[in-house]
């Protein structure tokens, strides 16, 4: 016998009531019926669930852990059950989008917004992102990885939405916002500001450094305000995705070579609404932002193969 959802019923009914005869009456069951079935779920478990006498049923260490398995999986299941019942009630179509720190998530809301609605949360952990569409309470997650390292582990669907390059942030008054690029092996005394994550990226920088023959020294993880204060005071350099809007007092400078890359990825649950009209639209809104940025679109002009895959 296979171990379905209404045999943990019964054992938490048995735990609750304190006695099979009383979960019998709660469940609307005759007690030898809910005995022998019991007996049943006891056998495929391979041992007694309760120690059954006159004063009622206690769980076994085996029934404790089922007890504990049972009152996860119960109320999940339930979750699962009312919220499958509001997507298929659902009059149209609506997006649950997660996201991380990038330069297209308001882009993309904004396409997907004029014709559905749409529900977005931030986080700066992919992991936690990517849980919460595994469990289905996103649709969608947008987020990144460093361009040499894999698709991420798991039940999702990912399809690549871009290919680009790391770009820096300086202040306008930094001898490097003056080069068409600059090396990484020029700044080796540079601070340098970057927003967080639990990706690889701080690795990856950490090689790409000791490719150029340094080891870096301080480095700023923080919000977007913050790494954008600090990169117009002077105080660090700020490593940004390519299609990043500069904000006044501060110039994007490609890094010579192309030490780091970063891939826009768009990950989906299995069951996700509308997923290659969304993939379409989460490319075009990053095109759109290519196209807002002189700095990248003139880049790509000198190297092909990045930007928007097709």
């Amino acid at each position: 016998m296979d171990l379905e959802l209404r045999h943990l019923r019964i054992v938490r009914a048995v735990a609750d009531a304190g006695s099979v005869s009383k979960a019998a009456s709660l469940l609307g069951l005759a007690q030898p019926a809910l005995t022998a079935q019991l007996k049943r779920i006891e056998r495929a478990l391979g041992g007694a669930l309760f120690e059954r006498d006159r004063h009622g049923a206690r769980p076994t260490r085996l029934g404790e852990l089922v007890l504990a398995r049972a009152r996860v999986l119960l109320p999940a299941a339930k979750e699962l059950q009312d919220e499958a019942v509001r997507f298929a009630q659902a009059p149209s179509p609506s997006f649950r989008i997660g996201a991380t720190n990038g330069p297209i998530l308001g882009g993309l809301v904004d396409r997907l917004a004029a014709e559905r609605k749409v529900s977005t949360y931030t986080s700066w952990s992919t992991y936690e992102l990517n849980s919460m569409v595994e469990l289905g309470r996103l649709d969608y997650v947008l987020t990144g990885a460093c361009g040499d390292s894999g698709t991420p582990t798991g039940t999702l669907l990912w399809e690549t939405i871009s290919i680009d390059p790391v770009f820096l942030l300086v202040s306008e008054d930094h001898p490097a916002a003056r080069e068409k690029e600059v090396s990484l092996a020029d700044l080796a005394d540079e601070q340098w500001a970057v927003t967080p994550g639990d990706g690889c990226f701080a690795d990856c920088f950490a090689m790409a450094c000791a490719r150029a023959g340094f080891t870096p020294g301080t480095i700023y993880e923080t919000d977007v305000p913050t790494c954008t204060h600090l990169a117009q005071v002077g105080r660090a350099v700020v490593l940004c995705q390519a299609t990043h809007q500069a904000a006044p007092g501060l110039v994007m400078v490609p890094l010579e070579g192309v030490p780091l890359r970063w891939r826009q990825l768009l990950g989906r649950h299995p069951t996700a609404p509308e997923a290659e009209w969304v993939i379409s639209q989460a490319k075009q809104a990053h095109r759109d932002a290519v196209r807002r940025s002189p700095v990248y679109s003139d880049w790509l002009v000198r190297n092909p193969g990045y930007g928007t895959t097709p």
